[in-house]
């Protein structure tokens, strides 16, 4: 499993994030300065990550993000589901009925592959910005 462009600069953002004082005001110029992630993408992300409730949106003339909940509460798996949705390992992990991979009519680890995601999605919850951004 590899996590896209977008997830991985993502978690840089979240990370660079997480390294300032709890409530500081964070602007997706000086991120991107920081991180080295592209101004328009940071800008991207971090309007994705507001609206997931990861950021929050703070208008006038000193806004900016900050970080909705503090860094120790907020997952590697939050970042990576915020930009991916939900974490699945293959096309037809979490379709109940019929999806358009060619096996699926009788493929005998559809059902098991659940169990699959659920533990690698726990092990992504496991890691909080916090530990990152050490």
């Amino acid at each position: 499993m590899r996590l896209t462009h977008l997830a991985d600069y993502a978690v840089v953002i979240m990370t660079a994030a997480a390294r300032r004082e709890a409530g500081a005001r964070l602007s997706a110029s000086e991120l991107a300065q920081e991180t080295g992630v592209p101004l328009p993408t940071t800008q991207k992300l971090m309007g994705r990550l507001a609206a997931e409730g990861l950021l929050t949106s703070v208008r006038g003339a000193a806004g900016g993000f900050t970080l909705a909940r503090p860094a120790e509460a907020i997952s590697l798996a939050d970042v990576v589901e915020a930009v991916e949705g939900p974490i699945a390992m293959t096309v037809c992990s979490g379709h109940e009925g019929v999806s358009d991979c060619a096996l699926d009519a009788h493929c005998k680890v559809k059902p098991h592959m659940g169990v699959v995601g659920n533990a690698i999605r726990g092990a992504l919850c496991a890691v909080s910005l916090t530990e990152l951004a050490q």
